[in-house]
Formats: structure tokens, sequence, C-alpha cells
């Protein structure tokens, strides 16, 4: 053995001699003896990320507007991939298509809330009551952020009665909501559809905007090739515009499967997901559902609390 090697040996030799005899007095004389304890060094930024990251956990950006379109009771297998719908599958193809998206419950008016109050509230589609729960339009409000919902045959700006067909007011969320109930400026926000391509055109559109087709273009009581027909005529345009092309965010979804599909409540849906910031040709196969849309469109738009069962559902950031 060389010899810096053997002197090495005998070194550590001497002192585990010395901390031995140490140990020994130390107890003899009564003197607790502190345990000496091994600690892993601090996990680093990264280390920390490998570990508890997932494809939610990635940041959501920032956007200048945020839209969603809520369709009708049409399971995952009858819109992706049908013929019928070749705008909206295109659409799925070019941008995000959430594979693995559930609606929350049977029938309609709990999915509708649940997307704008994080609760199901009711599953009476004839409920007529005000809602006082914590709110997608609260936290705008606070935020200090703009709204609209824009409803496709509403029969008058600020309306808050009931259906008047083919509008039906449980495809209106936030006509229950105290908020705007009981406020009339908040009421004016509260529009028929055909507003939409005016704001749109005048550079007028709010930074969140919840789209209700009416009952002959949501393929609730018409086809899915109608709906699919006023997604070109009525949604092409905004996607077209220059200020969504810079930063919008626009979710295209169904409320609800077919009433046999009762997986994870509602059943499976389509849910698309377009953006200019959007990942392109992307397919999720994470479980989502209504609760994280709303909290998507509220975190794209800077907000940092979430009504409801938004704040712990999973954020969609792998989108993006």
């Amino acid at each position: 053995m060389p010899y810096f090697l053997l002197d090495r040996a005998r070194v550590c030799l001497l002192l585990s001699l010395v901390l031995v005899a140490h140990l020994g007095f130390s107890q003899a004389a009564g003197v607790p003896v502190q345990k000496l304890v091994l600690q892993s060094p601090p996990a680093t930024a990264a280390s920390s990320e490998s570990v508890h990251s997932s494809p939610g956990a990635k940041a959501i950006p920032l956007f200048g507007h945020v839209f969603v379109v809520v369709e009708e009771n049409h399971s995952y297998s009858n819109v992706i991939g049908n013929r019928a719908m070749p705008y909206l599958n295109e659409l799925a193809k070019q941008y995000g298509l959430a594979t693995e998206y559930y609606a929350n419950t049977h029938p309609s008016i709990g999915n509708y809330f649940m997307m704008t109050t994080g609760q199901i509230i009711t599953n009476d589609d004839s409920f007529m009551g005000t809602v006082s729960a914590d709110n997608a339009v609260r936290r705008l409000i606070t935020g200090g952020k703009t709204w609209k919902s824009y409803a496709e045959s509403l029969p008058d700006v600020g309306y808050i009665g009931g259906d008047v067909y083919p509008y039906v007011r449980h495809h209106n969320p936030l006509s229950y909501l105290s908020d705007v109930v009981h406020s009339r400026s908040e009421r004016n926000n509260l529009v028929p559809f055909t507003q939409f391509l005016d704001d749109l055109n005048n550079n007028h559109l709010p930074q969140y905007s919840f789209i209700v087709p009416n009952m002959l273009n949501d393929a609730h009581d018409g086809s899915l090739g109608a709906a699919d027909n006023w997604l070109k005529k009525n949604i092409g345009p905004l996607l077209g515009d220059s200020a969504f092309r810079k930063d919008g965010l626009l979710v295209i979804l169904f409320d609800e499967s077919l009433a046999s599909d009762r997986q994870h409540g509602g059943g499976h849906v389509a849910a698309v997901v377009i953006s200019p910031k959007a990942k392109r040709s992307y397919q999720s196969r994470t479980l989502y559902q209504h609760q994280s849309v709303c909290r998507l469109l509220l975190e794209g738009l800077g907000l940092k609390e979430f009504p409801g069962a938004a704040k712990k559902a999973p954020a969609m950031g792998e989108f993006f």
C-alpha cells in the first residue's frame, strides 16, 4: 500500500478511537450526548419541480380576452371525428383537445353553475332562485375585470325572467347570480348575442365573455351540423380578429353527455382550447371537469381567487 494511503488510514483510525473514548466518557459522566443526524441537502428548484410537476402545474399565460361557448347534450364520441361538425373538428386538430373531459352532472343547469360558481347548486332546470354563492362575476368585479353574457334570443338587455323559446334561462347561469340580479349596472351585461359582432367590430368586447347559442343552434334541439355552421359563422370572425390573434383564449365545450352516460357525473364530452398561445395539435390525457374551465378563464385574466371547486381544480396549463 502506498505510504500516503497508509498514513490516511492511521489518521482515520486514530480519530475513531478518540470519538469512541469521548462518547464513553460522556455517557459515564451522565452528560447527554447529541445525536448526529445526517440530512439530505435541500432540494433545488429544479429537483423540486421534477418531483411535484404535473401537466396542469405549468403556468397559465395572461390573456387580454377570454371566451367560452357552451354546446349541448352530446357525447365525446358523437362530436370528435363526426363529419357533421367539420369546423369544430378542424379546430380540435389545430389547437388543444381535452380527450378526458367529463361533465359534472345531469341535467344541464348544474353543469352551467359548475362553470361559473364551482358548485352544482341545483339539478332542477326550472330553478328560478337567486344564487348568492361565490362566483365568477364576483371574482371579476373584485379583480376589476369586465364581463358580458351573450345569450342568443335573449328578449332584452338585462332580462332575468324565464324561458322565451328558443332562449332558455338555465343555459344562462350568470342571470341567476346575486351580484347580477341585485345590480342594475351588472344586469346590463346580460345582452342578446346580436351585440357580440357589434362589440367585436368596435373593439368593445369585455375581458370575459360567456356565449350561449339558443336551443336551435347549440345542438340541443337542432342538429350537430347546425351547431357547427353556427360556430363557423359567429365564432369564425372572432378567431380572425387581430386582438384575438394576439392574446385571446376561447374554450368550446359541451355541457353534458347523453343522459345514459354518467361517467364522473355528467359523462364524457368534448372540450377544445383555442388560442394563439396554445400548443398546436395538442391532445391532453388529463381528467378535467367544468370547474377547471371556470378556473382557467379567471386565471387567464390574472385572477388568483376562484369560486367553489375551482379553487382546487386541476389547472389547464398543459395546453400552453
